[in-house]
């Protein structure tokens, strides 16, 4: 999908988010709900997060050059990062203050809370429709949909709490809802980490086992052996490998470096759907020869 279609949704859901804040941050003070105040603050991350993620769009376009050869792509991961902490911060901050109301309970009014939820959760369903329409293979885009999905998800428990404050008059409910919320950034906010993080350290994408790659490329009729062989992920939906491939000296026929090389990449491009590939073709010498556990140990460490 185009970053210009994905920039249109994405700003959508912004203008149905900061609209919705300032409402539900008033009816908020007014009904003394920390369920309320803890959900616009929720929103007023998700603005951020999309804000951000429009800005690291535009970041990413730029071409590579000069020391960042790959450009900027990978700042998409640096804005998913983040949207991770951001989540996992506020829903620290929750807990704390939820437990406090757990202990001394304020008055709430249960009646404005629930029908301020109630638009909440319509204001969320636009902006999660519409963000649901963007590429959410971008991890970058995946983290503004996440807060957005989060928030709908504490709208609907917080529309709960506050029916049940207003039938019962146990304010406690406000504080049990607010919990809720808190965990649910939290679940969503590692998720986020877990994720960006892979990237960062350069792990092997998902889905890609690196011991196969090379078991794939070693049967080869033309391939001696294949080591020091990494797999890892530049930024969502970049995979990257390199690789030193052994041919044997004897057989031209087979083991043209040219011919070999060529043929490798198209398998990769077309079995594993990698393109940007790296790979050094030598031919097979007596000095090459390393053991079959420390290929694997050198694969596996990818």
């Amino acid at each position: 999908m185009s970053p210009d279609v994905d920039k249109r949704y994405l700003t959508i859901a912004l203008a149905l988010l900061l609209a919705f804040m300032a409402v539900e941050v008033v009816a908020g003070l007014k009904a003394s709900s920390l369920a309320l105040i803890s959900d616009a603050g929720h929103m007023l991350t998700d603005a951020g997060a999309i804000a951000m993620s429009l800005a690291v769009m535009r970041l990413a376009q730029r071409p590579a050059g000069g020391r960042f050869t790959f450009g900027f792509k990978r700042a998409e991961i640096f804005s998913a990062q983040i949207n991770g902490l951001t989540l996992v911060a506020l829903a620290g901050w929750f807990l704390i203050e939820a437990v406090r109301r757990l202990i001394w309970p304020p008055a709430v009014d249960g009646l404005l809370v629930t029908w301020v939820a109630l638009a909440g959760i319509v204001v969320n369903l636009l902006a999660t429709w519409s963000m649901s329409k963007a590429n959410r293979e971008s991890l970058n885009v995946e983290g503004s949909f996440q807060h957005i999905l989060t928030d709908l998800y504490a709208f609907i428990v917080t529309a709960i709490a506050g029916a049940l404050i207003h039938w019962t008059h146990f304010y406690r409910f406000d504080a049990l809802a607010a919990l809720v919320v808190a965990a649910l950034m939290l679940r969503a906010g590692v998720g986020l980490l877990k994720e960006s993080g892979r990237v960062f350290l350069e792990s092997a994408p998902k889905g890609v086992d690196s011991d196969v790659i090379g078991d794939t490329l070693a049967a080869d009729p033309g391939v001696c052996e294949v080591h020091d062989l990494h797999v890892w992920e530049v930024t969502s939906g970049f995979t990257a490998l390199s690789a030193h491939v052994l041919v044997p000296s004897d057989k031209p026929c087979h083991g043209e470096c040219h011919a070999v090389r060529r043929r490798l990449s198209v398998l990769l491009a077309e079995r594993f759907d990698i393109e940007h590939v790296t790979l050094q073709v030598d031919h097979f010498h007596t000095e090459y020869r390393i053991p079959m556990q420390e290929i694997r140990q050198s694969m596996s460490a990818s």
